[in-house]
């Protein structure tokens, strides 16, 4: 059943209904309503310097569908070897939060995930919104993924590693999680080497809409 909250700060139109680069709206707050009422039509906020709050439904998006999973058998072997790697579900969100947005990316200064951006997905895990794996080695955490899950969909932000193959252990824990709560494929956004590597692949923004329809019917 639908969470109440306040309105949103957007009103947003039609996911189709885009400017330049996927851009389908401009401003507003990075509040649980907002944040609510973007994801569950498969939009997101993507922050740029100097700008106010951009909000993005792309014409191409990336998803992982569970039945194309991929681990590559290196990735397996590892696994077995290290027995010492546990994982959490949720036990550390924040931390997860904080590694992420300094996790250094190619090609990239800085990080998107601002203070804002923090204090908003924090308020969101709060409402049971958010979801994190943490991937352990002797209960320190070395990796980890986070992400949100609205009306039945999960959306993956950013994941990290502080040792070799630790993002790779957290799709892969991530997925195996959401298969056994009945679920067949989780939205990417972009799809970057390691997620294309394990079967990550764009589908047209048409395409993800109905998938994204379909989701929520089933959910619902």
């Amino acid at each position: 059943m639908k969470k109440k909250f306040g309105p949103s700060s957007v009103e947003f139109p039609d996911p189709r209904d885009t400017l330049a680069e996927g851009i389908i709206a401009v401003g507003g707050r990075l509040d649980v309503a907002t944040l609510y009422e973007a994801y569950s039509r498969g939009i997101f906020p993507w922050p740029q310097e100097g700008m106010p709050m951009l909000w993005f439904s792309p014409e191409r998006r990336g998803v992982l569908i569970f039945k194309e999973f991929k681990v590559p058998e290196s990735l397996r072997r590892f696994r077995r070897k290290h027995p010492e790697i546990t994982f959490t579900v949720n036990k550390d969100f924040q931390q997860v939060l904080e590694e992420c947005a300094k996790q250094p990316r190619p090609h990239q200064q800085g990080t998107w995930i601002t203070p804002a951006m923090k204090r908003a997905y924090l308020d969101f895990f709060n409402e049971g919104f958010g979801l994190s794996i943490e991937v352990r080695e002797n209960n320190i955490v070395i990796g980890g993924i986070y992400g949100v899950l609205v009306e039945g969909v999960f959306s993956g932000e950013s994941m990290f590693y502080k040792k070799p193959n630790a993002s790779k252990l957290a799709l892969w824990y991530l997925v195996d999680h959401l298969q056994s709560q009945g679920h067949e494929w989780i939205d990417v956004q972009m799809v970057t080497p390691v997620v294309e590597s394990m079967g990550g692949k764009y589908v047209d923004r048409e395409v993800y809409l109905t998938m994204l329809t379909l989701r929520h019917k089933n959910f619902f």
